[in-house]
C-alpha cells in the first residue's frame, strides 16, 4: 500500500465455519475486515440435535463471535441483517439503515430449511438450524411426555408419544436414535402414570435408503441399528401432508404431536441480495475460484455457493467443506493484495460421519470404512475437534461421559410456552 491510503475494506457475512475460518485467516494481512451477523455466536450446528435432545446445552455448542476475535486488531464484528447488496457501489445494506462499504466481499450466510413448497407445514414440524428450533424442538419432545402423563384417551395418548422426523440424513438420523434413546433409557423412571418405553419413534425417507450420500453397506448398518432400538424406518413414500394432528405418509394418516423436519435446505437469500438466479437450493454458482462470475472480488463461500467438486456433484454443505471454502478466500484476497494469482479452489473430501446413538455410529472415508463402537469413538473426536474454543470441547466432552455412564441426559428443562400446536 502506497502513502496513507487507506487499508482495504473486508467485509464477510456470517460467522459460520467458512466465515469465522476466512475473518482468522486474515489476521495477520494489512486490511480491515468487518463480520457482520444476526446473531451474535458462532454456532456448530452438527450437534443442534443433542440440544433438542435435552444433551447439551446452548451454551456447550455456541461461542460469541467477538471473544473469538477479541485478540484480532483488524477484526471488528457488527449484529446486523443484510437487506440487500450493492455491487457497483461496493456497499452491504443492513436492514436497520447502515451501510457497510468494501473492496472485498466474502459472503458465508449459509442455509435454513426448505419445505418444497409446503411452507404452511413449518409451525408444525420444525426445523433444526438454530438455537431456537433446538430448543424449540426440546420444548415439543419433552412436552409430549408431559402432556401424556396426564391425558386419560388413549388415542390422544398415543399421538402424544408419536415422533415423527422427515428427512433421512444424518440429522434425521441422529434425531430418531436420540429420542428412541432418551424415551427408552433417560426417562423410563422419570414418570409413574404412562410408560415412556412405550413411545413410537417413526423416521420417515422418500428415497429408498437412509443415508444416500453414505455407502449401500454403511447406510444398510445405520438401518438395522436404529430398528434395534426401536425406531421404524420407513424408505420409499414421501410425506404429503403435516397439519397439528401428525402426518399423512404414503397416504396413511399417522397421528403424532411431534413433528421433526430434516428433508431439506435451502440456502440463505443471497443470490437475491447479488442480483443473480440461485440454483434449485438456492444456492449461488460460483467460478472455480469460488467467486460471482464476473466479480474478481466478490466470493459466495460454504452452504451459500453451489461450488463444483467432480462429475457434476457441488460441494457439499458440511463443516469442513465451510472451512476450507473459508481458507481458501483468504489466501485468494492475500494474493490479490500482492497481484499474485493462486491455483483454483480444490475440494479434499475428508468423509463422511453419522451416530445412530449410543456407541453406534457409521464412517465412511472412501477406502476406509468404519461401523459400530469404534466408528461412534471417532464421530466423537472429530465433533469435539472441530467446537471452537477450549471450555465448549472439555464441558461437551465431560456432558458425554456423564451421559454415557448414567444413562441421564443434562439439560431436560421446559422452556416458553406449556402447550403443544394446535
Amino acid at each position: 500500500m502506497a502513502g496513507n491510503a487507506p487499508p482495504p475494506q473486508i467485509v464477510i457475512l456470517g460467522a459460520g465455519f467458512a466465515g469465522l475460518t476466512a475473518a482468522k485467516a486474515l489476521k495477520r494481512a494489512p486490511v480491515e475486515i468487518t463480520l457482520i451477523d444476526r446473531q451474535n455466536y458462532h454456532l456448530f450446528q452438527p450437534l443442534l440435535y443433542q440440544v433438542a435432545t435435552a444433551t447439551l446445552s446452548p451454551a456447550d455448542i455456541a461461542v460469541p463471535v467477538r471473544s473469538t476475535l477479541r485478540d484480532q486488531e483488524n477484526a471488528r464484528v457488527l449484529l446486523g441483517s443484510v437487506e440487500s447488496i450493492d455491487r457497483d457501489a461496493r456497499m452491504v445494506h443492513l436492514a436497520d439503515g447502515r451501510e457497510v462499504p468494501f473492496d472485498y466481499l466474502v459472503v458465508a450466510t449459509g442455509a435454513t430449511h426448505a419445505y418444497f413448497g409446503h411452507d404452511e407445514w413449518e409451525p408444525y414440524a420444525p426445523g433444526l438450524k438454530k438455537i431456537d428450533d433446538a430448543t424449540e424442538i426440546r420444548r415439543r419432545v419433552l412436552l409430549a411426555f408431559e402432556k401424556a402423563e396426564t391425558e386419560d384417551d388413549p388415542e390422544k395418548r398415543r399421538a402424544l408419544l408419536t415422533f415423527v422426523i422427515v428427512g433421512g440424513g444424518p440429522t434425521g438420523v441422529e434425531m430418531a436414535g436420540a429420542i428412541i434413546e432418551l424415551a427408552r433409557k433417560t426417562l423410563v423412571s422419570d414418570f409413574h402414570h404412562i410408560d415412556p418405553s412405550s413411545a413410537r419413534v417413526i423416521l420417515a425417507e422418500a428415497g429408498p435408503r437412509i443415508l444416500p450420500a453414505f455407502a449401500e453397506e454403511l447406510s444398510a448398518f445405520a438401518t438395522d441399528s436404529l430398528r434395534r432400538k426401536g425406531v421404524e424406518v420407513l424408505c420409499g413414500n414421501a410425506v404429503t401432508d403435516v397439519g397439528p394432528k401428525g402426518v399423512t405418509l404414503g397416504g396413511e394418516d399417522i397421528g403424532a404431536r411431534t413433528v421433526v423436519w430434516a428433508a431439506g435446505v435451502k440456502a440463505s437469500p443471497a443470490a437475491r441480495w447479488l442480483g443473480v438466479e440461485g440454483d434449485r437450493a438456492g444456492r449461488v454458482e460460483v467460478t472455480e475460484s469460488l467467486t460471482l462470475p464476473g466479480e474478481p472480488r466478490i466470493f459466495v463461500v460454504g452452504d451459500t455457493a453451489a461450488a463444483q467438486w467432480r462429475d457434476g456433484v457441488t460441494v457439499p454443505g458440511i463443516a469442513p467443506a465451510a472451512k476450507q471454502m473459508g481458507a481458501y478466500a483468504a489466501r485468494a484476497i492475500l494474493a490479490d493484495l500482492k497481484s499474485r494469482i493462486i491455483a483454483p479452489f480444490h475440494y479434499r473430501h475428508q468423509g463422511n460421519l453419522a451416530t445412530v446413538g449410543r456407541q453406534s455410529a457409521i464412517v465412511d472415508f472412501g477406502r476406509v470404512r468404519m461401523k459400530g463402537f469404534f466408528a461412534w469413538l471417532v464421530w466423537g473426536a472429530a465433533h469435539i475437534y472441530f467446537l471452537i474454543g477450549f471450555r465448549n470441547r472439555l464441558i461437551v466432552m465431560l456432558h458425554w461421559i456423564w451421559a454415557y455412564v448414567t444413562l441421564r441426559q443434562g439439560v431436560r428443562l421446559i422452556t416458553g410456552s406449556t402447550e403443544l400446536p394446535k
